[in-house]
């Protein structure tokens, strides 16, 4: 029997410090088998296409899916196989790699921000503006040499984190108060799981483009890159912003949690379609017998 999706086991608010190393990197499957997954997945699709039509017609909210993971989590996967169903029209994807030119001129939040989902749309970010506190936490340099900060900006770099933190939490609260519901996943890949994966991308033929140096190298990294997170996820997880921490060893399991998640999240919000008048109902159908007269 698959095991039964719950999705407070993956939720994370604040109320709590969460340890990494004590939360499993899989877990039993939810699904009976790949027929089962397919299935499974599509009726995903579908409910998160119903819902998404409401939030557009209704145009109070939006809703901000923001993914980060170690490398080969299967990000890039996982956006595809849940959004697949829905209309183009209502969602975003935007990845974020190495900022440019003009975004290390703004702001740490700038580049993210002016890709924010407009109302009535689901818009999701493949990195985020948590690299800020994740990757150039690991790797400092990063903010002391490229980011052009003044000089005492960066002398005390355990407060420049904090000063992070404190502007992503206000930064959140701030959509959450305009109607924007932020979603964050951290998809909780294993260090052995990473390895097969980066050795699939040699072995196989048709993965070899997705292989990069820099995810071996990176690895060397693991164990503070696993600190940064977890130092991240509990300084700004709260209510209205919640962390999904989901096991990341299989990518069917997973799919279809965060599949769960997003299900849940977007039922919760206040929608419906607008109501249409009997004044609007009568005008609709004189439009009606002069379509049926042309």
């Amino acid at each position: 029997m698959p095991h039964a999706i719950n999705t407070d086991e993956f939720t994370f608010t604040g109320k709590k410090a969460i340890k990494l190393e004590e939360h499993e990197t899989k877990i039993k499957d939810v699904y009976k088998n790949k027929a089962d997954y397919r299935k499974l997945i599509k009726a995903s699709q579908k409910k998160i296409n119903d819902l998404q039509r409401m939030m557009y017609a209704h145009d109070r909210y939006s809703m901000l899916l923001v993914f980060q993971a170690m490398d080969a989590a299967g990000k890039d996967g996982t956006i595809r196989a849940i959004m697949s169903g829905v209309n183009a029209h209502g969602i975003t994807v935007h990845a974020f790699k190495e900022p440019s030119a003009e975004e290390l001129d703004h702001d740490f939040l700038w580049r993210t921000t002016v890709r924010l989902p407009q109302r009535g749309r689901i818009g999701i970010f493949n990195r985020s503006y948590y690299e800020e506190v994740l990757v150039v936490k690991v790797h400092p340099e990063i903010v002391q040499s490229m980011q052009r900060l003044p000089a005492n900006r960066t002398d005390n770099l355990e407060e420049l984190w904090r000063q992070r933190y404190t502007s992503i939490r206000d930064f959140e609260k701030h959509l959450w108060h305009n109607g924007t519901r932020v979603l964050k996943f951290f998809l909780h890949l294993g260090r052995d799981e990473q390895r097969q994966r980066f050795l699939d991308r040699i072995d196989e033929p048709d993965k070899n483009w997705k292989f990069s140096e820099g995810d071996v190298k990176e690895r060397k990294f693991w164990d503070d890159y696993q600190q940064a997170y977890q130092d991240a996820i509990n300084a700004t997880a709260t209510k209205n912003a919640p962390w999904f921490v989901v096991p990341a060893d299989d990518k069917k399991n997973m799919r279809l949690i965060v599949a769960q998640i997003i299900l849940e999240q977007l039922k919760s919000l206040d929608m419906e379609y607008p109501e249409v008048t009997s004044e609007r109902r009568d005008e609709l159908q004189q439009f009606r017998k002069k379509l049926l007269q042309d």
